[in-house]
């Protein structure tokens, strides 16, 4: 000021935002000025240095990241990552969302992103966070939203939670997931109400999921070539029913050969409805589901839920004497067997049984990968343990064995 006075050189501000005695400036990728101030009880000028040194390292080898863009709070990144989401199935947005609301909302949501630290989510995800399978979804929401915070102009360095140790999946004793005997599954249709017994005998020998079967259109059966088309599926947003275009994977869309068991319980639902044999196009009212059209339906003519034939399935597989109590060790809640699903896989063990490949199988059940067709259905243990008995025997012939004295 006393070497350029104002009256000469006019009127110029001071600098505001020098708040040490040393201010280290510089420029991000942008072009616009950064800046950061050292006072002398924090390095001074070395300190300084060395943080213009390390920033305009860090623009000339494009891995810059701007401090104050990672200062957002993970709730606010939230809003703006979601809102930027591509459209996912119903049921995968209302997963996302919920684990975001239920689990890591409440722990995280008012921290800043570059706050957080890996081994504070490791201890809060292996604590806090129950059961493998949530953990598991937690960990895929929370690391997608802090990569997208690193690919976002590097609001953070590193994504803190990308390599979370979420522990290993509870196992299970193969006895414990094998579905019932087709004998055990005459025995619920026996003591099934009269009117749901061929929907029982139509899932036992097609294998369809709960959802294709449900939402089975008169048009896409073809008695005359013994098979039917799965085309659509009927899924669930916040307890209301909705038509969806595509089953639950691209091998969801197959042609599925009808027994004649099958055929019969068409041909018995059919003659009671007489469904229509058109298909109304997916859209307009998502909640629109065109109940005229469907082969199974419930006992007023609407469309079947889980929760209402739950409460017939329950009493047919006691009345059989087939049901017990299961404790899910992951969730600790009692769940009953056999489970409707496992009417699936009594189609898939028949399968095997018959003959029919791992490949076939897995076209005719919709999979899209062979492994649990493979190790659960195709190769069971009481199988392997009769194989290698036999392959043992001879070399067992004549050997002494022992006795107890």
């Amino acid at each position: 000021m006393e070497k350029y006075p104002p009256e000469k050189y006019g009127r110029r501000n001071r600098r505001r935002d020098c708040q040490g005695s040393w201010q280290a400036r510089y420029r991000d990728p942008a072009g616009n000025q950064k800046q950061k101030c050292f006072a002398i009880a924090d390095g001074g000028f070395k300190a300084a240095e060395a943080h213009l040194d390390k920033m305009r390292d860090q623009v000339r080898s494009r891995t810059y990241s701007d401090p104050k863009r990672g200062e957002i709070t993970l709730a606010k990144w939230w809003d703006l990552w979601w809102e930027a989401q591509p459209t996912r199935a119903v049921t995968t947005r209302n997963r996302k969302q919920s684990n975001w609301t239920a689990h890591i909302k409440p722990k995280w949501g008012k921290y800043r992103i570059c706050d957080l630290e890996y081994i504070e989510l490791q201890a809060w995800i292996t604590k806090d966070v129950k059961g493998y399978h949530t953990r598991k979804k937690v960990h895929e929401v929370l690391s997608s939203l802090l990569r997208a915070a690193v690919k976002d102009g590097r609001r953070i360095p590193f994504n803190p939670a990308a390599d979370l140790d979420i522990g290993d999946a509870p196992g299970k004793h193969p006895d414990d997931v094998m579905p019932p005997t087709r004998a055990q599954c005459a025995l619920i249709v026996e003591h099934a109400p009269h009117y749901y017994r061929p929907l029982i005998v139509f899932l036992e020998n097609t294998g369809m999921r709960w959802g294709e079967a449900t939402a089975l259109r008169w048009e896409n059966v073809d008695l005359e070539a013994h098979h039917l088309k799965v085309k659509e599926v009927l899924s669930e947003d916040h307890g209301r029913l909705f038509r969806k275009e595509a089953p639950k994977s691209n091998a969801g869309f197959r042609t599925v050969p009808l027994t004649p068991q099958a055929e019969a319980a068409v041909r018995t639902m059919v003659e009671r409805w007489r469904p229509k044999s058109t298909i109304t196009p997916i859209g307009g009212d998502p909640f629109d589901l065109a109940a005229d059209e469907l082969v199974f339906r419930g006992p007023q003519g609407g469309v079947l839920t889980r929760h209402n034939f739950r409460r017939t399935w329950i009493p047919a597989i006691q009345a059989a004497g087939l049901a017990r109590q299961v404790k899910n060790r992951e969730t600790g809640r009692m769940e009953w067997w056999p489970r409707v699903h496992d009417l699936r896989h009594v189609f898939a063990t028949w399968l095997k049984d018959v003959g029919i490949d791992e490949k076939d199988t897995q076209t005719v059940m919709g999979h899209e990968r062979g492994s649990k067709v493979t190790w659960i259905y195709q190769h069971s243990p009481a199988d392997v343990a009769a194989k290698v008995r036999a392959a043992m025997a001879p070399e067992t012939e004549g050997v002494r064995t022992l006795r107890a004295v």
